[in-house]
């Protein structure tokens, strides 16, 4: 319902709150709208009344009149019905002719009812003020009128009414340079945005090149003075008004760029009409491209298929596997690099397909219809055919290819076992034929007949080769093997040849046995003798390679062992001699016995090759190899008494200053812990100690000569000590570095006290909370130990958010680099920052700012007037040039030098 009666009340317009025009706020976001008490702005309301004014009368001089004055000339709500009639075609009420106050409020009533009835909801506006010439709530309601009218039809691209607008003006200007349109007040200041718009429609009547950004008022007048002469868009604002004012009435602003809109609406839609007749030719050339692209494609497609089938169907079997081996590997090569690329043009015709119908059917047009035989569903049963003939011909490739693998290996196998045997049997005719047995000796005989055996045992192996070899002749006669007739050849050559040495085998075997037994006696004692002679050399080889034997020894008790398996060794020696003289006897023996019998022994023992010349001259060797060791393991042992005494020099030095460091590290750990007196007491007592530390150096420079010595020796172990040279020197080291470190922690101690002006009690304080929490007296805390630590000192680190920040915040002072731990060093450097006053970079800042007389940068001149001259000159030449708004020639920036002196940044 219209509230037509709220007189007294305020007017408010823009926005959606209480009193807002509601009705506008439904079509048009009011994103940017005005502050309200902006409204009392008299300048913008002089900007309003033109521009209102201006508009009004662009829409009644239709009807042949005009208003003079906005607020005046509506009261009696005729011109008021009147616009309205003009602006909207339409016909409202007849209005009343009366001269009465009453019959004023009824036809701006009436108006006001009209402009309800197109959706805009009106409060606080109500037909008293109109008729009583309330100069903002007529503004309001001609803008409410401008809104509903003029502007909230206006749709860009989804986007409406003043954001609609917004947008068509960045489109239409964004070509032009110097034109950047963001909102409706003073992105229009300097005049370029209206010739833009301008030329953009009607290029012939704006020279846009010659216009200058720096020239608004001329930009302005050309703009208004070209739209009314040409354009039928009275002038709606004023040069000087816009150009003056910080911000320009937004609602002039949009009430004559609307004006703009709906002159060139024509030639927009003649735009749009374009661009729809582009879209649709678009859409049906790409259309007509994707129907040739199928086309073209379902053709190659089925003319390779075609092509393809025929070769997956031939079955031609080949007589060798390299022959179907590549016919294997052409069917990889299918596999591998014909057929992939086909399966991305079958799956990229089907996608063309469907997108292709899905774009017919969206744009309205009838679904495409290949040629005949082109169809999908025919290039699928193609392709299906062409997948049975590839899984068929793979299949039968396999077969072949596994039949002639077969084959193949059967033909090498029968070449290599049918080798094999031929060449075992090589020369065995020629050997079983021989009469080496007429003039053998019997050991001869026993080795011929064991050989024979072994020869029988082969033979009787090689039976199964025999077998096998006919077997597999007969399977590849079987397989229809291509060369059978070679095969069969060969098979019954090896099956004669093996019946032959069967016979043969037979009749030698009885003709060794027979000559066995001739010789038996005599070989008794060459037996006897080999059995017995075989250990005994045995033993003088291994006692000679012993006696020859280098040894290596590091201590005396290894020595003394080897003397003592030497002693050992030489009271077996005349055993050893008595077995010898008893072997030589044997042999004496066999050789007295032939030679009583005429029996002519041809050659050495046949049972084994040392004769009785091998043992004596082995026997002469080492009778003279026992004093060579004799002598060897004597100087040994003289050798070894020396490294001993020179081990237990070492140790003795050694296990004296091992423990004397070893002290030491723990008397400064205690000291630097238990630290009483001042300072510079403590610091004294640290240098007397570390002196005392140095005097003691010519003991290790003895042990360093004496571990010289063992080296020389190359003694590498001591079971006399546990201290090696080098744990010695690390000990040394370590000792020398830790009083060193503990007197720099003294030195550090004294200048954090001078400097930062803690007294000697608090620096106890401090040392005495330090050691109380140190509980491994490590010289350090851990995060635990440094919390329990600041607790006892009243900060507030307990465990809760706020206490939990700040003592991360304290971690991070005193162990920046997050090792783990906090040093005394750092826990004092913490502590006097925490007691003391020290100036920070805010600090300095504000100093350089009083010099400066508060501005934001200083200059030269100040700096020599204010400071030291070689001071001065120091800043001068470090400070950066000031880049701030306020910026004057000369000017330097004291704020970044000040943070940079803090180490906040670079200087």
């Amino acid at each position: 319902m219209v509230d037509y009666h709220a007189a007294g009340q305020p007017y408010q317009y823009g926005g959606n709150g209480p009193g807002s025009l509601g009705g506008v706020g439904d079509y048009m976001a009011q994103e940017d709208d005005w502050d309200r008490d902006l409204l009392l702005d008299p300048a913008w309301e002089k900007q309003q009344r033109k521009t209102f004014t201006a508009w009004c009368n662009s829409h009644l001089r239709k009807a042949g009149t005009q208003i003079e004055n906005i607020d005046e000339d509506f009261r009696d709500g005729l011109k008021l019905m009147l616009l309205l009639e003009v602006i909207s075609g339409e016909r409202l009420p007849k209005p009343e002719r009366g001269k009465m106050r009453v019959h004023k409020i009824n036809n701006v009533n009436k108006a006001l009812d009209f402009i309800a009835s197109k959706g805009v909801k009106l409060v606080s506006i109500g037909a008293e003020e109109i008729v009583d010439g309330n100069a903002k709530m007529t503004l309001g309601m001609i803008w409410t009128i401008i809104l509903r009218f003029a502007i909230q039809d206006i749709s860009v691209e989804e986007t409406s009414a003043k954001e609609g607008l917004l947008l068509w003006c960045q489109r239409k200007t964004a070509p032009y340079k110097n034109v950047n349109v963001q909102n409706f007040h003073i992105s229009w200041k300097d005049g370029l945005a209206f010739n833009a718009l301008i030329h953009r429609h009607r290029p012939e009547l704006i020279e846009y090149d010659k216009l200058r950004k720096d020239d608004p008022v001329t930009n302005l007048n050309n703009a208004f003075e070209v739209a009314e002469k040409y354009l039928d868009i009275p002038k709606m604002l004023d040069a000087e008004d816009i150009v003056n004012t910080a911000r320009p009435d937004e609602k002039a602003i949009m009430t004559y760029v609307s004006s703009f809109y709906h002159a060139f609406s024509g030639a927009q839609k003649a735009e749009t009409a374009a661009n729809r007749i582009c879209k649709v030719l678009a859409v049906n050339q790409e259309n007509e491209h994707l129907m040739e692209d199928y086309e073209k494609l379902a053709s190659d497609l089925l003319e390779w298929i075609k092509r393809t089938i025929p070769w997956l169907e031939d079955r031609d079997p080949q007589k060798t596997i390299q022959e179907m081996q590549q016919k294997l590997e052409d069917f990889r090569d299918y596999r591998r690099v014909h057929k992939p690329p086909k399966v991305q043009e079958k799956c990229q015709l089907e996608i063309n397909f469907n997108t292709l119908q899905t774009k017919l059917r969206l744009s309205n047009r009838p679904a495409f219809m290949p040629s005949e035989g082109k169809m999908v569903s025919d290039i699928n049963n193609g392709w299906q055919h062409l997948e049975q003939a590839e899984k068929g011909y793979e299949e039968w490739l396999l077969n072949e290819i596994r039949r002639l693998e077969r084959l193949d290996h059967l033909a090498e196998k029968f070449r290599q076992k049918a080798s094999i045997h031929e060449s075992w049997t090589e020369g065995k005719e020629a050997m079983l034929r021989q009469k080496d047995y007429e003039t053998a000796t019997l050991s001869d005989i026993k080795a011929l007949i064991r050989k024979h055996e072994a020869f029988e045992s082969d033979l009787a192996a090689h039976q199964d080769r025999v077998e096998q070899i006919a077997a597999i002749a007969q399977e590849l006669n079987e397989l229809d093997y291509y060369d059978a007739p070679s095969v069969n050849a060969r098979c019954q050559k090896i099956c004669d040849q093996w019946d032959a040495l069967g016979s043969l085998t037979h009749s030698r075997r009885e003709a060794l046995e027979k000559t066995e037994k001739q010789l038996e006696t005599i070989d008794q004692l060459h037996l006897e003798y080999a059995k017995r002679a075989a250990p005994f050399n045995n033993w003088m080889e291994s006692a000679m390679e012993d006696l020859q034997d280098m040894f290596i020894v590091h201590t005396i008790e290894e020595i003394e062992g080897l003397i003592a398996a030497h002693d050992q060794f030489k009271s077996t020696l005349p055993d050893a001699d008595k077995e010898r003289e008893a072997i030589l006897g044997i042999q004496n023996e066999a050789q007295r016995i032939a030679d009583y019998n005429n029996i002519k022994l041809s050659g050495n023992n046949p049972y084994t090759s040392v004769t009785p010349q091998i043992i004596n001259a082995k026997w002469e060797r080492v009778q003279q190899l026992v004093p060579k060791r004799d002598h060897a393991l004597q100087d040994e042992q003289t050798k070894q008494q020396s490294n001993e005494h020179l081990r237990r020099q070492f140790a003795s030095q050694a296990n004296i200053v091992g423990p004397w460091i070893q002290t030491k590290m723990e008397e400064i750990g205690r000291i630097s812990i238990e630290m009483n007196g001042t300072l510079e007491d403590q610091l004294n007592h640290l240098k007397q100690y570390e002196q005392s530390i140095v005097d003691y150096k010519p003991n290790i420079d003895l042990l360093e000569q004496q571990h010289q010595l063992i080296q020389e020796a190359l003694i590498f172990d001591n079971k006399h000590t546990n201290y090696t040279m080098e744990h010695i020197r690390v000990g040394w080291e370590q000792l020398l570095t830790t009083i060193a470190r503990t007197i720099n922690e003294v030195e550090n101690q004294i200048l954090t006290r001078d400097a930062k002006g803690i007294s000697q009690e608090q620096m106890q304080e401090f040392r005495a909370s330090f050691n109380h929490f140190d509980k491994d007296h490590g010289g350090t805390l851990g995060p635990e130990e440094f919390k329990a630590c600041l607790i006892s000192l009243g900060y507030d680190v307990e465990n809760d958010r706020q206490g939990d920040a700040e003592f991360n915040r304290i971690m991070s002072v005193v162990d920046p680099n997050n090792s783990g731990i906090v040093t005394f060093q750092a826990f004092i450097d913490f502590m006097s920052r925490e007691t003391t006053d020290t100036d920070t970079a805010d600090q300095v800042i504000a100093s350089f700012k009083v010099l400066a007389g508060d501005k934001n940068y200083i200059t030269a001149e100040e700096l020599r007037r204010e400071l030291p001259p070689d001071q001065a000159e120091y800043c001068i030449a470090r400070m950066a040039p000031y880049q701030g708004p306020d910026a004057v020639p000369r000017a330097l920036d004291y704020k970044s030098f000040s943070t940079a002196l803090y180490g906040e940044s670079d200087l």
